[in-house]
């Protein structure tokens, strides 16, 4: 066969079609033709590359100790709970026992890895990364001084949260990466592991990891070596996160300042200059007499080149929800002194843009502040961004949940969005209002139409990056913040948030976020998630704008939510208003065993004589009146005596039983107050065990 002879000038068009072509590869990424641990450090501490649809593209999927029983959604066994110590296999390497929590092709990065242990010397097994099939692993360490000690690099990409909870019940969070060419193995070296799920006792170890996988490009893996030549660049994005340089010196920036008094129901809309720009800063401070009101009720909503994807109360989009409590990340910061509320996400447009500040409340709202913009080369990549919130007001959580999955947990939606773009972060503020953890509950994230989510958690507070529930706020760190937990065990307030850089999650058709909904007791709450993401033009949430729950009066204290007053002659034990005990706990208890109204009892424990209880209920309506005790009986219960309003009831109350029962007492008739009316219980004698102590049982009163 005779060849064809390509002419000179036809191969040398094709060489410059080619080098154009990987020129414009380089100008599209982030500098260079190649990832590595260096151009991954840039990509943190650059803003801007979050607003540009990520190139080369990659997917990011995660690996946890989640429950392998979790095989169906929507089967029995969707919410099984024993999210430790769960590993993909065992390994005898060198005569040692590893378990590998994490295999995977590459090329790709870790780029999150979240961590927290319990049992005999838990956490000082020893990690290792096994890179690109080497029998030798490029990091071979104890975990806790991996992740948040120093031999990879310090704080804040290797730290641990908080600084206020004792160390072992800390998260571990290492925000380092570590890149790949090949394939990537991690392993988990430990003598005190028993079994999958550690339900025989044993060390339990949990885990998250989010990795990227690249479609199309080359990695450089990383080696210890790496860290010494990229020395310069780790700490120049070290001190920038740690400082929290926001970049706005080295922009040439146009002010459109916010200065009005909103009435109720009314609007205040700020244009921006005609694109393209982007949004670099945006500063808000409201004032009202009902702070608390305003910051939920007044909502700020953005529309980018005619298309409204913003659309959030103004406290929730800051991630202090409705009470101010301080923080400090790399997007967002609440100053508690002046009252500012800042973000820095890089919002661009191409034509225009316009925010908006609308009072739902039903009183005034002054609000000032500021919004910075600065030039932008509006391209193919360029994305939109936006933020969807919603409330489930009053939430039923279900009944006393177990490891099983059973007491009706279920999965509440963030938010569901459709189109092209990255998920790049959200935060949560709710109104706990009983005394255990609300937070069991594990994410669950659905890319691009999954039918099983590529992303499943091992519990809420470690998808935010703490651990244990732990109520100590903290907000160090720049993509992770508790600004309050003090409704984590108890009744009371909690807000938190996870904000992305390298673990934003692309998506090129929709994602789902989900959150289970795992709170251990019976319970009614106020959970409001608020999503945060980036779309191409076009790209819509389900959410729809939340007028009704955002003009929900906010909750401040349990009697908001759960009403005290008595009603049609009743009021259960856990309605009542809890106001002081002189000793033992006071909790309520929840169970389908013993035929409690509503399965729950106010329950007073660990009591020794002399301790007293007093609790409140509201009648709207003044008199005397017989009150009655629904009471529960039990063989480690006591004698009590019970005062209402001051008058002691005739009888004493002996709640000793040889087996458990549930009974009514009759305490006598008593003067019923229009308004707060107490209840105290004295303990009167204990039971004759090793720490002489009593519990006492109450499941409702009867006002008649």
């Amino acid at each position: 066969m005779k060849k064809q002879l390509i002419p000179v000038h036809t191969f040398f068009l094709a060489f410059i079609c080619l080098l154009l072509s990987q020129c414009a590869s380089v100008k599209k990424g982030t500098g260079e033709s190649e990832i590595t641990f260096n151009t991954l450090l840039q990509e943190m501490a650059d803003r801007e590359a979050l607003a540009r649809y990520p190139f080369p593209e990659y997917t990011l999927a995660q690996f946890s100790s989640y429950d392998r029983a979790m095989v169906k959604p929507g089967d029995s066994t969707w919410f099984a709970n024993w999210d430790r110590s769960m590993f993909i296999r065992q390994e005898l390497t060198d005569g040692r026992k590893e378990y590998v929590m994490f295999d995977t092709l590459g090329p790709g990065a870790v780029v999150r890895f979240w961590m927290t242990f319990d049992g005999e010397n838990s956490g000082r097994g020893i990690l290792r990364f096994y890179l690109d099939g080497s029998k030798e692993p490029v990091i071979a360490a104890p975990a806790v001084d991996v992740l948040s000690g120093t031999v990879l690099t310090n704080g804040p990409l290797a730290t641990s949260v908080s600084n206020a909870t004792d160390y072992k019940m800390r998260g571990h969070n290492l925000y380092l990466p570590i890149p790949y060419a090949k394939s990537c193995k991690i392993t988990y070296e430990s003598n005190n592991i028993q079994d999958a799920g550690a339900k025989t006792g044993g060390e339990s170890v949990y885990y998250n990891i989010n990795y990227r996988t690249y479609k199309n490009a080359r990695v450089k893996t990383f080696t210890m070596a790496e860290t010494a030549a990229a020395n310069k660049t780790l700490e120049t994005v070290q001190q920038k996160l740690s400082a929290r340089d926001r970049g706005m010196e080295e922009l040439k920036t146009a002010s459109f300042p916010i200065s009005a008094e909103i009435n109720a129901g009314k609007t205040v809309e700020v244009p921006l200059a005609a694109g393209p720009n982007a949004v670099r800063k945006i500063q808000i401070k409201l004032s009202a007499d009902n702070l608390a009101q305003a910051l939920r009720s007044t909502i700020l909503e953005i529309s980018f080149d005619g298309d409204r994807t913003v659309w959030c109360p103004v406290g929730d989009f800051f991630g202090t929800g409705y009470q101010l409590r301080a923080s400090n990340t790399w997007y967002t910061q609440v100053d508690t002194v002046s009252g500012m509320l800042s973000a820095w996400w890089v919002m661009p447009f191409e034509k225009e843009a316009k925010l908006t500040l609308r009072n739902l409340a039903d009183f005034p709202v002054k609000a000032e502040g500021d919004i910075l913009t600065s030039p932008w080369k509006w391209d193919e990549r360029s994305m939109h961004f936006g933020a969807s919130w919603h409330q489930f007001t009053n939430l039923f959580t279900g009944e006393m949940k177990n490891n099983e999955g059973g007491g009706d947990p279920f999965d509440i939606n963030y938010v569901q969005v459709n189109g092209k773009g990255t998920y790049v972060g959200d935060a949560i503020s709710l109104f706990n209002t009983v005394y255990a953890w609300w937070g069991e509950g594990d994410e669950k994230v659905y890319v691009d139409g999954e039918k099983f989510p590529s992303h499943v958690g091992t519990g809420t507070e470690d998808y935010y990056g703490y651990a244990w529930c732990r109520p100590e706020r903290f907000s160090n760190h720049p993509f992770i913040a508790q600004p309050d937990g003090s409704g984590n065990f108890v009744p009371g307030y909690t807000v938190n948030m996870r904000l992305r850089s390298l673990d934003a999650i692309p998506f090129t058709s929709s994602l789902r976020f989900d959150m289970e909904m795992w709170h251990w007791t019976r319970a009614h709450i106020n959970f409001a998630p608020v999503s945060f993401y980036y779309m191409l033009p076009g790209g819509k949430a389900n959410i729809a704008p939340d007028v009704k729950d955002a003009r929900e009066p906010v909750v401040l204290k349990r009697s908001d939510l759960i009403s005290p007053v008595v009603a049609a002659g009743k009021i259960e034990g856990e309605h009542m208003i809890y106001e002081h005990a002189t000793g033992g706990n006071f909790r309520y208890q929840n169970t389908k065993k013993y035929n409690w109204s509503d399965n729950m009892q106010v329950f007073w424990q660990d009591t020794k004589e002399g301790d007293k209880l007093t609790l409140a209920f509201v009648s709207d309506k003044a008199g005397e009146y017989t009150i009655a005790a629904q009471l529960t009986k039990a063989p480690d219960y006591g004698k009590f005596r019970v005062s209402v309003n001051g008058k002691q009831s005739a009888k004493v109350i002996d709640a000793y039983s040889d087996k458990v029962r549930v009974e009514s007492q009759d305490l006598g008739r008593f003067q019923v107050h229009k308004g707060r009316n107490t209840v105290e219980v004295e303990v009167l004698k204990a039971r004759p065990n090793e720490k002489k102590t009593a519990f006492f049982g109450l499941d409702y009163l009867l006002v008649r």
